[in-house]
């Protein structure tokens, strides 16, 4: 009897140690389907983070080289405008200079005072007289010019030929020819004398010559 409560009761340890074997593998299989979701659910969130950290990386890369990009281009249409600016103010200024405010003159002759070689002349003849010298001429071509004059106008600066339009002292013709020597050519005498003896000059060399030719044609 005692023996077949013996192995009854190792039959029913047996039992008792293959169902809680049975309990514990149960166990353990559920504890590692629970673990392994976890795990692929913990590397997707791993990873997903990773990817968001990147984009993040990537849109900051992007903002810090478009904010570079404005910077230059912002640079470079200031200096457009500094340039656009100056080259305006280059424009005015050449403009400017090369649009007179005025109309230029040109000073009349100013014959300065009359030398004592002179001294026997007077009036327009004293001023002839003087910037005769002053051309270079010498005094004894004055008896010449005084001849030549006197007959053209009687050194009068306001005389005029109604019928040739000749004008002045010299007799210019036209009289806007003695303009290369001053605006004040219809009322200086030393403008018009001046514009006479560089004529005679240039023409007939010396007063002297320019009379002779006068003598001889009747005009010079």
């Amino acid at each position: 009897m005692i023996r077949l409560w013996t192995r009854v009761g190792i039959f029913r340890a047996l039992s008792l140690a293959v169902l809680a074997l049975g309990l514990i593998g149960g166990l353990l299989v559920a504890q590692r389907e629970t673990r392994e979701p976890r795990t692929a659910t913990t590397t997707v969130l791993a990873a997903d983070t990773g990817d968001v950290q990147q984009l993040a990386q990537d849109l900051a890369d992007h903002k810090d080289a478009q904010d570079k990009a404005d910077a230059v281009a912002t640079a470079d249409a200031e200096r457009v405008k500094v340039a656009e600016d100056q080259a305006r103010k280059n424009q005015a200024a050449s403009r400017s200079e090369n649009r007179p405010t005025s109309t230029p003159t040109k000073p009349g002759v100013n014959a300065g005072p009359v030398p004592s070689s002179c001294s026997d002349y007077s009036g327009n003849k004293a001023i002839g007289c003087t910037l005769l010298l002053k051309a270079g001429f010498a005094l004894d071509q004055m008896p010449c010019l005084d001849k030549l004059w006197t007959k053209e106008s009687h050194w009068n600066e306001k005389a005029q030929n109604s019928s040739s339009g000749a004008y002045g002292i010299p007799q210019a013709n036209p009289g806007s020819k003695m303009a290369a020597f001053g605006d004040d050519w219809r009322t200086n005498p030393a403008t018009q004398i001046a514009w006479g003896l560089s004529y005679i000059k240039s023409r007939y060399s010396t007063p002297c010559g320019a009379w002779s030719h006068s003598q001889s044609s009747g005009w010079y």
